[in-house]
């Protein structure tokens, strides 16, 4: 079985950076794609950043691109999202997910693994 763990989530000032972090244990698993996704209050989950595991190639929503940067960790299939010049409207709930098949990683229903989720709340 495969879980998905975030952790780093909290509250931040307007302006002010958090970190958070996605660490994926169980059976041997590997990824062809993890990626980030945010869910707010009476929103749709959506589309925050991606890396591929294989070449390494990162993709971003226009809305955090220049902000956010995931990168993979040291750690053996461990990635993170590094937020930066926050805003109130990153408040959120934030999603660690996985798949190890190619597709559209854009999608959250191409993803076959999902974290718990860590709260995001950005004060203005």
């Amino acid at each position: 079985q495969v879980q998905l763990v975030e952790s780093g989530g909290g509250l931040v000032q307007a302006g002010g950076s958090l970190r958070l972090s996605c660490a994926v244990s169980g059976r041997t698993f590997s990824p062809y794609v993890m990626g980030w996704f945010r869910q707010a209050p009476g929103k749709e989950r959506e589309f925050v950043a991606a890396i591929l595991w294989s070449s390494g190639s990162r993709y971003y929503a226009d809305s955090v691109k220049g902000r956010f940067t995931v990168f993979r960790g040291n750690a053996k299939n461990t990635i993170y999202l590094q937020m930066n010049s926050l805003k109130p409207e990153d408040t959120a709930v934030y999603y660690c997910a996985a798949d190890n098949l190619s597709g559209n990683y854009y999608y959250p229903s191409e993803y076959d693994y999902w974290g718990q989720g860590t709260q995001v709340t950005v004060s203005s």
